[in-house]
């Protein structure tokens, strides 16, 4: 046996190790690690047709994920109404509608990522 002093973080420690000759080794074949599939690709987001010109536009207020759409082309909203549910940072961000009007056309569909200042739907 040999003995020797080890310190950890200012702490000292006395260790005592026994040494072995190559005689008494055992050596154990490893098995192949596994192989791992790679990840699918995510397929791309549906590219939205561009909302009419026009009418009042809704964007996003920062980068994200849009997590659902709340409204459809067509559908008339009040002031208030929730357009949209946007994930950024790990928080779920309500996108209300800024005006009373009809949704002339929707740019995003649920999954989509999004830059700050994207338009999200134009109401008319």
């Amino acid at each position: 046996m040999k003995n020797y002093k080890v310190i950890v973080n200012g702490t000292a420690y006395e260790v005592a190790v026994e040494e072995i000759s190559a005689a008494d080794v055992k050596t154990v074949e490893a098995a192949p690690a596994p192989v791992a599939e790679a990840p699918a690709a995510p397929a791309p987001a549906p590219v939205a047709a561009p909302a009419p010109a026009g009418g009042q536009q809704v964007t996003a207020p920062m980068p994200g994920t849009i997590l659902d759409v709340k409204v459809t082309e067509g559908q008339a909203v009040k002031e208030g109404d929730l357009i949209a549910v946007l994930e950024a940072m790990k928080m779920e961000n309500e996108i209300f509608a800024p005006c009373d009007g009809t949704v002339a056309g929707l740019a995003v569909s649920k999954g989509a990522s999004v830059d700050s200042g994207a338009l999200i739907c134009s109401i008319q």
